[in-house]
């Protein structure tokens, strides 16, 4: 598509929506009442606001008419036959109506907004909430950019669906139905007339409805690919000026912000189009009941008084037509918005516990023997990672993994974390095969600490303690004490105290992961998984932790990823891995005795670490 071009063809338009976010014909369908049936489902604490609001919206749409009525009461009685008593009458009777739609206006105004709110906290709470319960695949597919779009852009543009648009359009509605309803009741030839404006506002929308639909989910989409650029960009901030990556990144920045612009500008153009028409549509039959209204004032058919009346109804009629219009645009925005956030709601996890799962039993002291049978596993089905793996890991046994990158280390360790399920064969924990057991229970007995630390704002304290919320100061101080590390921590400014900082940037590498070190510990788990552990730790560190590990692993099942042999020697299992498959296992001795694969890694990574 040329840069320099702002038309947009809808058939390309449609194939690349369809690219991105694998949609059907829900394109050519720009309102759907099931989804606005939905989005109110989200109103049920404040229910008796949604009728009150309902109610509101009604009595306001008859008001509006009422007071082009009244007022053409007045010009036709009072003011004709000089009546200065009934003027007076008159005109506090069309002051009351005028007070009391104000103060509807109020009421209407401050229920839609708390309506709003309602539906909007509603929507981000189960938004949230669906991402907790999602296994791991999903966030191998997942753009972070596009979760942040749905929340935010797309959550407000329901927002403003429902508080501006859905009961705006209401009273706009209203307010065109019961002024016709006069209308035919004063004159029914002259509404005949206006009556004749139907089929061409039908004809109207029907062909700028699909242009509209496709021009505003065009726009969302793109501000969804702009916000998961920004993302990444920031994420990897580090990499980009390491590699000097800012002008390039700019250019792609720019030109995903000229898309969205060009589809932008191609909605407004399409909505300027409209709103003239249905603007110039009005003053035409305008026009034309001036016309046919004289005819019919000369003729004697109708009083003066009769087509004042008719004209002052006639344009409440016809006044709303430009802000349905307007409307429209906005309403499109905010079905394409609450679309895209139920898309993302409704999707069915790759799986979920049975709901015959029975929890883990957790002996105290023990740790859990864990058995791969016959195990393939592919994080898509048709390419298998690993291949008809077995093994099996008793109670208190270290198995360390060990191979290339990618010859599926982390797939066995995610598979006995039950974030992934086996392709075909079989994990069992305590006999017991993974399926039949909830996922709770067992991430309860398992503490993890991984190459990439994971910190949430707040202080050391807290990021020690997600792993048991109700841990003591004592006992968190014990974890630490006993992982010789309480020095370090009380080395910080403020201890225990201080500040982690976003994902712990006011922290050195090391010591986020000491704390994740402790976190394990204090979670006193039966399962213990070290994927790369302390490879963010520097010798010296490592050194005084290896007595602590030793005392970590004792007792407790533990699966080690990791290249150094201080890790790995003491391990009761060395797994060799290669291509997804087992080529080697026994003890660190006597894989180097046979000197094969495991002596040749050996010698490749870990001999400066023995020493020898």
């Amino acid at each position: 598509m040329s840069k320099a071009s702002i038309k947009v063809r809808p058939g390309v338009l449609v194939q690349r929506l369809r690219d991105e976010e694998d949609e059907t014909d829900e394109l050519q369908k720009p309102l759907e009442w099931s989804i606005i049936r939905r989005l109110f489902t989200y109103t049920a604490p404040i229910k008796g606001k949604v009728t009150a609001l309902a109610v509101m919206t009604l009595i306001r749409s008859a008001q509006l008419p009422a007071l082009g009525w009244v007022m053409s009461l007045i010009i036709k009685g009072p003011i004709t036959s000089r009546d200065f008593a009934g003027i007076g009458l008159g005109v506090a009777g069309y002051g009351l109506i005028a007070l009391s739609t104000d103060l509807l206006f109020h009421f209407r105004q401050r229920y839609a907004l708390e309506i709003g709110e309602s539906v909007v906290n509603g929507l981000r709470t189960e938004i949230f909430a669906k991402l907790q319960d999602q296994p791991m695949s999903f966030y191998h597919r997942l753009k972070i950019g596009r979760v942040i779009g749905r929340v935010t852009s797309d959550v407000e543009a329901v927002r403003v669906g429902i508080q501006d648009v859905l009961f705006v359009s209401v009273i706009q509605f209203g307010s065109m139905v019961f002024s016709a309803v006069v209308m035919a009741f004063s004159d029914w030839v002259l509404f005949l007339v206006v009556l004749g404006l139907a089929p061409v506002l039908w004809l109207l929308n029907r062909h700028f409805r699909v242009k509209l639909s496709l021009y505003s989910r065009a726009a969302q989409e793109s501000f969804s690919r702009v916000t998961a650029t920004l993302a990444e960009s920031v994420n990897g901030i580090r990499v980009t000026q390491g590699f000097v990556r800012q002008e390039t990144n700019a250019g792609l920045f720019r030109s995903l912000l000229a898309d969205h612009a060009r589809y932008n500008i191609a909605l407004a153009r399409t909505s300027a189009i409209l709103t003239p028409l249905l603007e110039l549509n009005s003053q035409f039959f305008v026009a034309l009941l001036l016309m046919v209204g004289g005819w019919r004032v000369f003729h004697g058919d109708m009083t003066m008084g009769s087509l004042i009346t008719f004209f002052l109804l006639a344009n409440q009629f016809f006044a709303p037509i430009a802000i349905i219009g307007n409307q429209y645009n906005q309403a499109l925005v905010a079905m394409a918005g609450a679309e895209r956030v139920f898309r993302l709601i409704d999707v069915v996890p790759d799986w979920a516990d049975d709901p015959k799962a029975a929890d883990l039993p957790a002996p105290p002291g023990q740790g859990a023997r864990i058995e791969f049978r016959n195990l393939s596993f592919g994080y898509d089905p048709a390419r298998l990672v690993l291949h008809d793996v077995s093994f099996t890991a008793e109670p208190g046994q270290t198995i360390a993994l060990v191979g290339h990158t990618g010859s599926g280390k982390s797939s066995i360790i995610n598979l006995a974390a039950k974030f992934y399920l086996p392709t075909r064969g079989e994990v069992l924990v305590d006999g017991r095969e993974i399926r039949t057991i909830t996922s709770h229970s067992l991430h309860r007995q398992m503490g993890m600490v991984q190459q990439q630390n994971v910190l949430f704002g707040g202080t050391v304290l807290e990021n020690v303690r997600l792993s048991r919320p109700e841990a003591t100061d004592a006992e968190v101080r014990a974890a630490a004490a006993a992982l010789d590390c309480l020095d370090v921590f009380d080395a910080l400014p403020a201890g225990l105290l201080t500040e982690v900082g976003e994902k712990g940037a006011g922290l050195s590498v090391g010591q986020r992961q000491l704390i994740c070190f402790t976190r394990a510990l204090l979670a006193d788990p039966r399962i213990i998984i070290l994927d790369e552990a302390t490879s963010s730790i520097d010798a010296l560190t490592e050194a005084r932790l290896q007595q602590a590990l030793r005392k970590l692993l004792t007792g407790r099942t533990s699966f080690v990823v990791a290249h150094r042999l201080s890790t790995i020697r003491h391990a009761d299992l060395v797994l060799v891995l290669d291509q997804g498959s087992i080529i080697e296992r026994g003890t660190h001795t006597e894989l180097l005795a046979r000197r094969g694969q495991y002596a040749a890694l050996y010698r490749q990574f870990v001999q400066v670490d023995d020493g020898a």
